[in-house]
């Protein structure tokens, strides 16, 4: 039985998990595995979370929302990616056609609070920050010259001399996208504003053209680098992908503004913080040969 369970999981490994790290061992991993695990351990050791419930019919969900409001959000129990995660969501309308499309992806579904603020990712160990991005819907900046489907073709350019592919996405000029331009009066022919940012997209995710900004450790606070690294030792963890909003952004104490930590990622993709299409990438290379350097148990076992 072991062997198969190490064949599966190199499989798994291969085909779904290519640029996630792997320096957690099997005990940490099943520990973390689900969004309901990862709140219920924020809320034992008082770390800020959203609220949230499971729930298999989309009437709980619907129930969620009458008693908490909008906006909300909801994903798989477990999976990753942001694979079929939605959000934010701000109505019925939105919440009934997440709630079933959910279902693609796991029978059981995660609703929960949802902060409008700044989406980030942060790596962490016990005892170091070791990388910070920033994560954005797709965009595009007016210029009062282009429209947006000129703008998206300019951006694309960009990301391609940056070599960012495969990490980083081109943005699409797909049918979502024109709905969701249509939700704000727009279209792809549409001409923005000097300096006017357009949103394309509502989700941070990478596959539809998401955005990846490095941020200067420098700037944040010693608080939520504490928190940052207690997560992950509470969890007796190697290394963690924090995904965590804050509504005034992570250079302000935690303390001093809402905050939500959405969920825990003990095999975090970490080839995102090495392509990032504003600042320059971390140095991740040396963490990375301690970290290889680690004998962790049960590495190669789901």
């Amino acid at each position: 039985m072991r062997k198969l369970k190490k064949l599966l999981y190199a499989w798994i490994s291969k085909k779904y998990m290519d640029g996630c790290s792997n320096y957690n061992g099997l005990e940490v991993r099943k520990n973390s595995r689900s969004k309901a695990q990862a709140r219920e351990h924020f809320e034992r050791f008082n770390v800020p979370h959203a609220k949230g419930d499971l729930f298999i019919n989309p009437w709980r969900a619907h129930q969620f929302a009458k008693q908490h409001g909008f906006p909300l959000c909801i994903k798989p129990n477990v999976s990753g990616y942001s694979r079929g995660s939605h959000f934010p969501i701000r109505n019925y309308k939105e919440l009934w056609k997440a709630a079933l499309w959910v279902k693609v992806w796991w029978p059981v579904s995660v609703v929960e609070q949802y902060l409008l603020g700044a989406n980030y990712r942060v790596l962490a160990t016990p005892d170091e920050i070791v990388s910070v991005i920033r994560r954005y819907p797709p965009f595009v900046d007016g210029d009062g010259e282009h429209s947006i489907s000129e703008l998206i073709d300019i951006e694309n350019s960009i990301r391609e001399t940056m070599q960012l592919a495969p990490t980083i996405f081109p943005i699409q000029k797909s049918q979502p996208v024109r709905d969701y331009l249509q939700k704000q009066g727009l279209s792809l022919d549409s001409v923005p504003a000097k300096d006017e940012r357009i949103y394309v997209f509502n989700r941070v995710a990478l596959a539809p053209g998401g955005v990846v900004e490095t941020i200067d450790q420098s700037t944040i606070p010693e608080a939520n680098k504490a928190l940052f690294k207690r997560v992950v030792k509470d969890f007796d963890a190697n290394l963690f992908g924090i995904d965590v909003i804050f509504e005034d952004g992570i250079e302000t104490d935690f303390n001093q503004q809402r905050c939500i930590f959405l969920e825990l990622n003990s095999r975090p993709y970490i080839k995102m913080h090495l392509k990032p299409r504003y600042n320059e990438a971390d140095d991740l290379q040396p963490f990375f040969d301690r970290m290889d350097a680690l004998h962790i148990a049960d590495s190669d076992i789901f």
